[in-house]
């Protein structure tokens, strides 16, 4: 590390007396004693998990994490219990949620937007403390997912409008509607305990699957304000939750191949073990956000002011923790000294801090052994020839990290092929465009690329070939995962299926149809089941 960052100049003291906290954003202690077992909160007496905040107070033994609360720590027992709920709401595609119109469903979904509204302001706080997130990402992951469900009820409606009509081809008539899968598991990430595995439940829940809601190890709690709404919102055992290791309560799960659908977002390792465990791997669907280590490019013909705000962006939104994070920075070699220089001046800039501190964007990092594992990336690129060249970077105290800038990264170093995930970033020099070209063919991930240039034919002659490398090609700016509407996927190590607002919908369901012949008295029962609304499948009904 650089001198400047063993002296941690004005980075003392970010961790503050209990009593200094505003008092509108503290919380008592949240010791919850439920979970959602087939409709209803049960109570739970058994062993209990300590939930620690990033947020560290000072005491008699200098720093230590604050206790949040506690949850339960269930056994697999309680997860099989989980389980035959969700299988039996279900029932072969014969129980109340499955079978219930699309109409009806998006009534339950919007009882409980309604009801998650409500709980605003204590989910916010939660996720400020659980995981560090800033008042201001807090707020909008909170404002964003309620856009996102709200954004997918009105794509069913659009999708159920398209269904809505016989098709008839070759002396055939039929309507064809997306029906449901059957049980799905649904597993998320501490970094958007909120959205990230909303964006895979919801779409679940309202095309009539039931739910096994896995709760992330870190950012559990901020759930718990949820789970009287879904209680309310839906039929008994549509939704059920998961607390305890998931190692030990996972795989029986799994194995049971009872699971139709796994939604899971975490590392690439945990997700194929968790495939191999399902006996019938031809029934099970998957929908996967896995690794990433999204690569910046710099050109000598980039806005390099423009290249470094994104790039402090991509790389240091909720401090690098994100799978769309810009994990490894290429910079051609022409401006390489200037690139390097502006990019180290604006992280020196950025404020350090605690999540509700104004203008706050370095915070307090909640995983355990995330400092130790970010100093072994930066001491391993150092000795192999890498410098920190920002003043600060890489200082440590407790859960706090300041961000590193480490130059020259090259391909010996751990930060050229492992996914930090956290406030480093690895910036890499090149000669010819070729480099990164071929490190992305090499790289086991192909999530996103940002391309930083402005000359016209040197971004085209960069599309070309990027488009086939990874999924989204992001010209003059971060990587990122919205606009909701646009596809999120990933090739290689990086994904399994599409997530949007739209594609979702699609995932998460099978198109399915009801033909007969067309003769007069097929058109007559056609009619005749219509008019007289017997079946929620075979309807002409048009939602507004």
């Amino acid at each position: 590390m650089s001198e400047t960052s063993t002296q941690a100049n004005g980075l003392h003291g970010i961790f503050k007396d209990e009593n200094s906290i505003p008092e509108q954003y503290r919380i008592p202690e949240i010791h919850q004693r439920v979970y959602l077992l087939n409709g209803e909160c049960v109570t739970w007496e058994g062993t209990t998990d300590t939930i620690y905040s990033p947020v560290c107070i000072p005491g008699p033994n200098g720093l230590e994490r604050k206790v949040v609360g506690s949850i339960p720590k269930t056994s697999p027992k309680e997860a099989m219990e989980a389980l035959d709920a969700a299988v039996a709401a279900y029932n072969n595609g014969q129980g109340e949620w499955p079978t219930m119109t699309v109409e009806g469903r998006i009534k339950c979904m919007q009882k409980f937007v309604y009801l998650m509204i409500q709980q605003r302001d204590l989910v916010i706080k939660l996720l400020m403390w659980e995981i560090g997130k800033t008042l201001g990402d807090a707020t909008k992951e909170f404002d964003r997912t309620v856009e996102y469900i709200n954004a997918t009820i009105d794509a069913l409606k659009d999708l159920d409008r398209e269904s809505s009509r016989f098709q008839e081809a070759e002396g055939t008539i039929a309507q064809i509607r997306r029906a449901p899968l059957g049980v799905v598991l649904s597993m998320g990430p501490f970094n958007y305990p909120l959205n990230e595995i909303f964006t895979t439940l919801i779409p679940a829940l309202i095309m009539g699957n039931t739910i096994l809601f896995k709760l992330p190890k870190h950012g559990v709690l901020a759930h718990y304000p949820l789970l009287n709404a879904f209680k309310e919102a839906f039929p008994k055992g549509t939704v059920n939750t998961l607390y305890g290791k998931g190692s030990e309560i996972i795989s029986p799960i799994m194995e049971s191949g009872k699971v139709n659908v796994l939604a899971f977002i975490g590392s690439s390792k945990v997700a194929n073990g968790l495939k191999k465990q399902h006996p019938k791997v031809n029934r099970l669907r998957a929908i996967l956000s896995l690794d990433a280590k999204n690569a910046a490019i710099v050109t000598k013909n980039a806005d390099l002011d423009v290249a470094v705000s994104e790039c402090i962006l991509g790389a240091l939104s909720f401090n690098g923790q994100r799978c769309t994070a810009l994990k490894l920075i290429f910079v051609q070699k022409e401006v390489a000294a200037e690139f390097t220089e502006k990019l180290s001046a604006a992280v020196s800039a950025l404020k350090p801090g605690l999540p509700w501190e104004k203008d706050v964007k370095i915070t307090p990092l909640p995983e355990a052994d995330k400092p130790a594992y970010l100093k072994e990336c930066i001491e391993d690129a150092v000795a192999k020839g890498a410098k920190v060249i920002n003043e600060n970077g890489g200082f440590n105290e407790a859960s706090f990290v300041f961000p590193a800038v480490v130059y020259p990264v090259n391909s010996d170093m751990k930060l050229y092929h492992e996914e930090q995930f956290g406030p480093i970033i690895p910036v890499v020099p090149f000669d010819t465009i070729d480099e990164p070209i071929e490190y992305q063919i090499n790289a086991s991930h192909g999530m996103q690329v940002s391309i930083f240039s402005t000359d016209p034919k040197e971004v085209a002659s960069l599309i070309d070939p990027f488009v086939n490398l990874v999924s989204r090609v992001n010209i003059n700016c971060q990587a990122q995962r919205g606009p909701d509407v646009f596809p999120f996927t990933g090739r290689k190590d990086s994904a399994e299926g599409t997530l949007s607002v739209f594609d979702a919908l699609r995932s998460f369901s099978i198109r399915s149809l009801v033909a007969a012949k067309v003769t007069d008295a097929n058109k007559e029962l056609f009619n005749t089941i219509v008019r007289d609304h017997d079946s929620n499948f075979l309807s002409t009904d048009y939602i507004f």
